[in-house]
């Protein structure tokens, strides 16, 4: 970020592009500035191509952007009719507006969580307003908490401060980090879903895993038992870009990966559901907690390669993460996580994408077994002879149907040592 003020505006401006913006800046009032993380973002040089606006106007907001709707074929959404905050959502762009807090634009950033976020650009020209000192932040790469009770205005903000160093590659200020602690209790008056969203978009960051450490650290998770046993913060530290490269892993398998593994290593399926996450999450991520605690009861790492596990164990591993398994070879030797990582890719590969070689329907038929539980685990014995070679792989269906009377053969006589 330049020091030149001149400078820094032009190319604020620029990186803005409000000619791009769904509506001309001559819609909006005079007075109206943009603040928080557009200003941010583009004064560090990382804006998104359509980055979320947020405008502050000195008239009643809500109003406004109903207006707005109306003129430019969006949609209005009230966020807080006492505070007159609403979001407008046009071509594909989010805006919210707010009405100012307090007398005057320095009232209204004096209000805010953080000084990098306490920034504001006046639409119509004119200088950055910067009463908090947010750009000698910016310079040094540095979160620091406007006030105390800012953040206890909406406790969110204790966790989204570590969030935003965390994406950024900022230190948090020494006062900014013992408040954070000294409140970490608070966050449990916030709604379970914010929260969550907020943990995922931590997970998400490339330096994720130092982030929630960090929030394990503060007692952030706390109010949901996150990491009740104490044993995350030493397994998140291998959950990085550079290990899952290491790995094998292709940038779009990490950023799959990674963030699983992150927050599964934090988060249990009960304290996701505390936080209203989905079913599907929770499922997730205990399969995949489970799995490492099961190859690793004491939390070492690497973890051992699940080769060792008994048949039944391994296929049970292999159809409850079949998705999921790069999250899992994470904790793995990279070398052994290579081997495993390829065959995974394979997807006709028998045990990594197991499959019974017949399906249930063509084995009645062809049997004459009636539906139930012998031929649920017909086709378990069946797949496991197919996922460990004793079948091939492209076994045609007379070595499969003679393999299968074989074994309800042996269901109907067992032998007897």
């Amino acid at each position: 970020m330049t020091s030149d003020p001149a400078q820094r505006q032009r190319q604020l401006r620029s990186a803005l592009a409000p000619e791009r913006w769904p509506l001309p800046l001559e819609a909006l009032p005079p007075d109206t500035v943009l603040v928080g993380g557009a200003v941010r973002d583009g004064l560090l040089g990382r804006l998104p191509e359509r980055p979320d606006l947020d405008l502050v106007v000195g008239e009643e907001a809500i109003g406004l952007a109903r207006r707005l709707a109306r003129r430019w074929g969006g949609s209005c959404v009230v966020l807080d009719q006492e505070r007159s905050i609403a979001r407008l959502v046009v071509a594909g762009w989010t805006i919210d507006l707010a009405r100012r807090a307090g007398a005057c634009l320095d009232d209204d950033l004096a209000r805010r969580d953080f000084t990098v976020n306490a920034i504001a650009l006046p639409l119509a020209g004119g200088e950055l307003v910067d009463p908090q000192g947010g750009l000698a932040d910016l310079a040094a790469r540095r979160m620091v908490a406007i006030r105390e009770a800012n953040l206890l205005d909406d406790p969110l903000r204790l966790l989204r401060g570590i969030r935003l160093a965390c994406e950024l590659d900022f230190s948090i200020a020494a006062n900014s980090w013992a408040w954070i602690r000294r409140h970490h209790d608070r966050i449990g008056t916030v709604a379970g879903e914010r929260v969550l969203a907020e943990l995922e978009r931590l997970a998400t960051s490339a330096s994720g895993q130092r982030g929630l450490a960090q929030v394990l650290q503060a007692g952030l998770l706390e109010p949901w038992h996150g990491d009740a046993d104490g044993a995350a913060t030493a397994l998140l530290e291998p959950l990085t870009p550079a290990r899952a490269s290491e790995a094998g892993l292709t940038p779009e398998e990490s950023a799959a990966a990674l963030p699983l593994a992150r927050l599964a290593t934090v988060l249990d399926a009960e304290a996701i559901g505390r936080l209203h996450g989905s079913r599907r999450l929770q499922q997730r991520c205990q399969r995949l907690r489970s799995w490492r605690q099961r190859l690793s009861p004491g939390a070492s790492l690497p973890l051992p390669s699940p080769d060792g596990l008994p048949e039944a164990a391994r296929l049970s591993l292999q159809r409850q993460l079949e998705t999921d398994l790069p999250a899992l070879l994470l904790h793995l030797d990279p070398p052994v996580a290579r081997i495993a990582l390829e065959r995974w890719r394979d997807t006709e590969d028998p045990l990594f994408h197991p499959r019974p070689p017949l399906d249930g329907r063509r084995l009645q038929q062809q049997l004459a077994l009636p539906a139930g539980p012998l031929l649920g685990q017909l086709l378990d014995h069946l797949t496991g002879e197919r996922a460990f070679g004793r079948l091939p792989r492209q076994a045609d269906e007379g070595r499969t149907l003679t393999l299968a009377r074989s074994w309800l053969a042996e269901q109907s006589h067992p032998r007897h040592g």
